[in-house]
């Protein structure tokens, strides 16, 4: 059933598809620009420096949008307020902005102890023509540096991640002679835009070094350029996005002969933590004893530590339902784990990072298409936050996975609040997340947070 953004959802249908995401004035949609997104990337990586040309506002707003909504996390020694800006201004619109750009990345260089340097080009240089490429190509060999042409008009955050990787292949990346059978990329995962982003990460990394199968992580680890540099030597690209990292993915594979798998999201809990495991295995060479060894151990522990949640659980209400606001990476592994493995019963869930056309009938088969319980919630994608909040109105459920946006209502809509998408302006993530065996354990944690009381 297709229905569109101002028609009033008065019926229960099997799937909705909102199309409402044509160009028009929409409310605190939850990503930016696509100069945001490059930007997070930027910042994403330690000892990274991100290099804007573009007006002076384009650098705070990142500060208040993508750092403390991607749940309150400072940007580190280069972002934010100190990130190395040109601040553009009507001068520059009219004589360009060239000689300002190569100034100020040549100070940077000098004055900065940061290892990997990204000059981001916002919307003014995009449309007056300044030479970027030219410029930074006079700094190649005085440090490793990139140009991500990322002009805000262009998309959005998710469009600039994928922008950073094409410039890092376009620019920076050589040919491996050699692959490494045992070394994977992990892509689909955006720093700040995904709240866990590193806490995802790393666990993934530490999952699998338990099957001696090194994950090449260029976000939040030490080390930038080396890991940087490895990732066309590995074996495999793994993404972890329904969407998100598939462009890059395929230009990876395009430049660098490195095959790629797409998983809908990061797994969660047993069941899809499992699945994850067993695929992996049939393209690494990983060892089949240890695999069943690690599988048997984690679902062992998951399943009896769970036990000790059964009797809130019930108290809870069995079977409760419950609704979802986030990306679609969020929102596909959340739904699976509390569906598949918690009993509860998924009645709407709002995708609202504006996957495209083509990706949406996949997302919404992958939440529907349940080996362990027939039941199909309404799924809406939806970025306007003023119509989400009409939507989530005169609905079952009583738990609510969503953003931040979202607990400002929580008493409206008389339901427990847990934010587990972006923005996240009311909860800290330093290393939380939601991958592996016990990552449900720590969902089911969080949703009791403030729930659980005096019997």
């Amino acid at each position: 059933m297709f229905i569109k953004g101002d028609e009033k959802l008065s019926e229960k249908s099997e799937n909705y598809i909102d199309e409402s995401s044509s160009p028009r004035i929409v409310e605190a949609p939850r990503y930016g620009c696509t100069l945001s997104g490059a930007y997070e990337a930027a910042v994403g990586l330690n000892e990274g420096v991100p290099i804007l040309h573009s007006g002076s506002g384009c650098g705070m707003s990142q500060l208040f949008g993508a750092n403390y909504g991607g749940a309150q996390n400072a940007p580190g020694d280069y972002g934010g307020s100190s990130t190395p800006c040109s601040c553009l201004v009507e001068e520059h619109v009219i004589f360009g902005g060239e000689d300002k750009l190569r100034k100020l990345i040549d100070s940077t260089i000098k004055i900065s102890t940061g290892e990997f340097f990204t000059v981001i080009s916002g919307c003014v240089p995009s449309l007056i023509g300044d030479d970027v490429d030219a410029i930074v190509n006079e700094f190649r060999d005085k440090a490793p540096i990139i140009h991500v042409n990322a002009p805000g008009f262009k998309g959005n955050s998710f469009e600039g991640y994928e922008l950073f990787f094409e410039a890092l292949v376009d620019q920076y990346l050589k040919s491996s002679n050699k692959k490494e059978k045992k070394l994977i990329n992990i892509l689909g995962i955006v720093p700040f835009q995904h709240i866990f982003w590193k806490g995802e990460l790393r666990a993934i990394k530490e999952l699998l070094e338990k099957l001696d199968i090194e994950a090449n992580v260029i976000f939040g680890e030490f080390d930038t350029v080396e890991k940087i540099q490895k990732i066309p030597s590995a074996a495999y690209n793994i993404v972890l996005s329904p969407w998100i990292g598939h462009r890059a993915a395929r230009k990876l594979e395009k430049e660098f002969d490195t095959p790629y798998i797409s998983f809908p999201g990061i797994p969660t809990g047993p069941i899809q933590t499992t699945k994850f495991l067993r695929k992996l295995a049939e393209i690494l060479p990983i060892n089949k004893k240890k695999l069943e060894d690690l599988i048997k151990e984690g679902e062992r522990r998951a399943y009896r530590t769970i036990e000790y949640a059964g009797d809130i659980l019930q108290f809870d209400v069995p079977n409760v339902y419950f609704g979802v606001v986030a990306d679609s990476n969020t929102a596909l592994s959340i739904t699976r784990y509390l569906t598949d493995e918690v009993g509860q019963l998924p009645d709407i869930v709002i995708i609202t990072d504006n996957p495209p056309e083509e990706y949406r009938e996949g997302i919404i088969n992958a939440i529907t298409s349940s080996e362990e319980i027939q039941f199909t919630p309404d799924i809406i994608f939806e970025i306007d936050s003023f119509k989400i909040s009409q939507l989530l109105k005169d609905r079952p459920f009583l738990n609510l996975y969503a953003s931040s946006l979202e607990s400002v209502i929580k008493g409206e809509l008389e339901t427990t609040h847990v934010t587990v998408s972006f923005p996240s302006y009311n909860r800290l993530v330093l290393g939380d997340n939601y991958v592996g065996y016990d990552g449900g354990l720590n969902l089911i944690q969080d949703l009791f947070y403030d729930k659980a009381g005096p019997l």
